[in-house]
């Protein structure tokens, strides 16, 4: 048994010396539960040459596991219209541009009223690693793209894709109707299905896929300070739990996808009559499992 030992000793040790730490969080005092902020950038380089000026992120999701209550998987639209501390009102992924993980940490805990415990941050880039480490994760979309922007070739369904695919099923928004309310449901998608396949039995009682997979995870991933491999696996335990059918998922309440601000553009409008309200409830695991938020569309 000391062999075996030791090999989980040597891949903790290696895992942990493997993440790449950002300082992210705010220092703000708890709030009950535990939250996450899961952010995907679209940087197409390595950590190595990514800085954060001028920078975006496609996907901003708070996973909020509550004292009593489901779970709660929210994805807030990039370009959501919110005040960003010491810049004014702006698209929420300005402040990633604006101020790095930090800034864009405290825009949300001033949107939500939650203190983010860990900032995981995914290059979108190199989930195509990822994709491709697991053999490959099955994606459903019921439209037929040819996107040029995107490079994604789809023919209405579900259907198994390698990384260079789901990495392009990520991207896509100018081939879908609803832009990018589409694409962060898409994106959303793609993170559970490699989440999912990630931990299953096939792939955690396999030493050589667990090595592979968690190389390519590690170089795509960053965290904030503090975060070790056993915060990691804690994590992966609270995203496991949204992807039944007993997790509360969608958006925050929206009221316009295309509220148009001088200076700023196109923006998403979250519903003001309707966002306290709705975070309160996230908080405190009010909200039955199944979708919640949304366009109101007429």
């Amino acid at each position: 048994m000391l062999i075996p030992v030791l090999s989980i000793g040597a891949f903790a040790i290696w895992a942990q010396l493997s993440i790449n730490h950002v300082d992210a969080l705010s220092g703000a005092a708890d709030t009950p539960g535990q939250t996450f902020l899961i952010v995907g950038s679209d940087s197409r380089d390595g950590w190595a040459d990514d800085g954060t000026t001028g920078a975006r992120t496609d996907t901003i999701m708070v996973l909020h596991r509550p004292e009593t209550g489901p779970t709660a998987l929210i994805s807030i639209p990039r370009d959501s219209y919110v005040e960003i501390p010491g810049h004014g009102k702006n698209k929420i992924n300005a402040a990633f541009a604006f101020g790095g993980p930090a800034l864009l940490v405290e825009t949300v805990e001033d949107l939500t009223g939650l203190t983010i415990d860990r900032y995981l941050e995914i290059g979108f880039a190199g989930v195509s690693d990822v994709v491709d480490a697991l053999g490959g994760v099955e994606l459903c979309y019921d439209k037929d793209v040819n996107d040029p922007h995107s490079t994604l070739v789809w023919t209405a369904g579900c259907h198994e894709a390698d990384g260079t695919t789901a990495l392009a099923f990520a991207r896509m928004r100018y081939s879908d109707p609803i832009g990018d309310i589409g694409r962060t449901k898409r994106q959303q998608q793609l993170v559970e299905a490699v989440a999912d396949k990630a931990l299953r039995p096939s792939t955690l009682l396999n030493p050589i896929a667990v090595i592979r997979v968690t190389d390519a995870g590690l170089s795509s991933l960053r965290v904030s300070n503090g975060t070790s491999v056993l915060d990691l696996a804690q994590a992966a335990l609270v995203f496991d739990s949204t992807l039944g059918d007993g997790a509360v998922t969608g958006t925050p309440p929206l009221v316009s996808l295309d509220h148009r601000v001088d200076g700023v553009g196109s923006t998403v409008l979250l519903d003001p009559d309707a966002i306290d309200e709705f975070w309160r409830r996230i908080a405190e695991g009010d909200y039955p499992p199944g979708p919640v938020g949304g366009w109101k569309s007429g």
